[in-house]
């Protein structure tokens, strides 16, 4: 499969890297070809702008207008995978990630909106599978009380626009805060491990 890792973490020598290479790896050792893209390393603007919206509706059917984004659309048509890795803040994925996806995931790449009734036809059909490998500081049972949005995003909202048989597939690190070496080491190579299956 193709696989494109979309990391969101400022730091290049964070744990959320560490994460994003350990998948790059996995995918790469199960015969994948992989494409990363570093959201803050880029400097990706997050921010929708006028000009986004009203080409969002515009008949045309293709809602990228900044070049920048265009470079994003197409390694968003490319990709049979999506991974994305993030660390969890505020229940949700960074914003940097959540404006990714409002910004490159737009009528003529993601979906058609019909000019009509504006109903939404997917685009993604070729889209085989979605992960998400997120770090948490809070324990599992206080994510899953607040609702956990990041999760809900890419693994329901995300597929929507993707093939009826994608499948979904969560990775995740809760209570970074207080784990020890060993146990960010371990999930490091679990990581690796699921990838390199998938």
């Amino acid at each position: 499969m193709r696989a494109l890792v979309v990391l969101a973490h400022p730091v290049a020598e964070s744990y959320g890297a560490a994460l994003a290479q350990a998948a790059a790896r996995g995918l790469a050792a199960g015969g994948h070809e992989v494409r990363t893209v570093d959201l803050y390393a880029e400097g990706f603007e997050p921010v929708l702008t006028r000009a986004d919206w009203e080409a969002y509706f515009d008949e045309s059917g293709d809602a990228v207008v900044d070049p920048v984004v265009a470079r994003h659309a197409e390694h968003a048509r490319w990709a049979e995978a999506y991974v994305f890795v993030y660390p969890t803040w505020w229940g949700a994925m960074p914003a940097i990630m959540k404006g990714w996806l409002e910004r490159v995931l737009v009528p003529g790449v993601a979906f058609r909106l019909d000019e009509r009734t504006r109903k939404v036809t997917p685009s993604l059909q070729h889209v085989r599978r979605v992960v998400g490998i997120a770090t948490y500081g809070s324990r599992a049972s206080y994510v899953h009380l607040i609702g956990d949005g990041g999760r809900r995003t890419v693994t329901r909202a995300l597929r929507l626009v993707c093939g009826r048989r994608t499948r979904a597939r969560w990775l995740a690190l809760y209570g970074m805060d207080v784990r020890t070496d060993e146990e960010r080491r371990a999930f490091l190579r679990r990581v690796e491990t699921r990838m390199a299956a998938l």
